[in-house]
């Protein structure tokens, strides 16, 4: 598809809506149009993003677009990408895909039936820092993993439409599943709710995947302070992966335990290895641009998107599952 004739619309205008509209109005060669419910909340994005086209509807925004950007609440993913779908329109939907596995089984049925792209906001794989973790573990760097833990707590922001597991331990449960190329094997929960009876605020999640491999993530909407780390522990070497850091984002550390053949009475000995610390340049490009890049090539080659629906469905399965505990 040339660029002249691909046209991107973006659904939702409120929290992370402008970040991805801000990041479609950077491909200069294509136009973007725009729609909320909210008719205060699109003045005041006109304002500040004067260049998209702006539209009263979602059936007006699919009338006008090849490929549709859905930025809303997550009880309403599926009847928009669904119509979407049906309209022969290509779809992005940010994470998680839907509330129920049952809706996103039937989402991606639709987009395989339509022949439709149909793509899921999975951010934290188009980060060139995760990225790079992955290549690690790929060609063997790091060895045998043992263990990762995970770490991502705020103070707020309290969502209404979900729980911090579906908010934030959604990225982290992504980024596992990318790192491992595994499913968890068992699922094990603490999970509080101070503030709201309704919605969890904070959650321990520890998992067990094949290969003895057990991760823990670490979630909180109640926390002074922001860290987003993970530690992933492997017979080699070790890496510290700190999202929060401007320029030292993965460190790779030289680092473990080695044991030594038997000697008397059939004890081991344990040497403990404190090498050098590795820092890789990792590529500033931010991961939104490089997301939105992807869906408008997924859209033009015609190509199977990273992070596509049966991935989407996939964590919703596992997010499911985390909510029955």
């Amino acid at each position: 598809m040339s660029s002249d004739k691909l046209k991107i619309g973006i659904a939702g205008l409120g929290y992370w809506g402008p970040n991805l509209l801000r990041n479609l109005l950077g491909f200069h060669d294509i136009p973007i149009f725009a729609y909320d419910t909210d008719k205060n909340q699109v003045k005041k994005i006109k304002n500040l993003f004067p260049q998209a086209v702006y539209v009263n509807s979602f059936s007006e925004l699919l009338s006008e677009v090849n490929g549709v950007v859905i930025a809303t609440p997550v009880n309403t993913h599926y009847k928009l990408a669904a119509e979407a779908l049906s309209n022969g329109k290509d779809v992005f939907v940010e994470k998680p895909l839907t509330i129920s596995s049952k809706e996103a089984q039937r989402l991606v049925e639709l987009a395989e039936q339509k022949k439709q792209v149909l793509m899921v906001g999975h951010t934290f794989l188009y980060n060139p820092a995760v990225r790079k973790i992955h290549e690690y573990i790929e060609n063997g760097e790091i060895g045998d993993i043992y263990y990762i833990t995970m770490t991502r707590i705020n103070l707020g922001i309290h969502r209404k439409d979900v729980d911090v597991v579906w908010d934030l331990g959604v990225h982290d449960l992504t980024i596992l599943l990318y790192w491992l190329g595994a499913e968890p094997l068992k699922i094990f929960k603490i999970s509080g709710d101070y503030v709201s009876s309704k919605k969890q605020e904070v959650a321990f999640i520890d998992m067990k995947f094949p290969k003895g491999i057990i991760a823990n993530i670490h979630v909180s909407w109640l926390a002074p302070s922001k860290i987003r780390n993970a530690i992933i522990v492997g017979s080699k070497k070790m890496i510290v992966y700190n999202d929060t850091s401007t320029n030292e984002k993965v460190k790779v550390y030289n680092a473990g335990v080695d044991i030594k053949d038997p000697f008397d009475y059939g004890e081991f000995l344990l040497t403990y290895r404190t090498g050098d610390i590795l820092i890789p340049k990792i590529s500033s490009e931010e991961p939104l641009k490089l997301e939105m890049q992807h869906f408008i090539d997924c859209i033009r080659e015609r190509k199977t998107p990273l992070t596509d629906g049966r991935e989407g469905l996939k964590v919703v399965k596992i997010l499911e599952s985390i909510s029955a505990l």
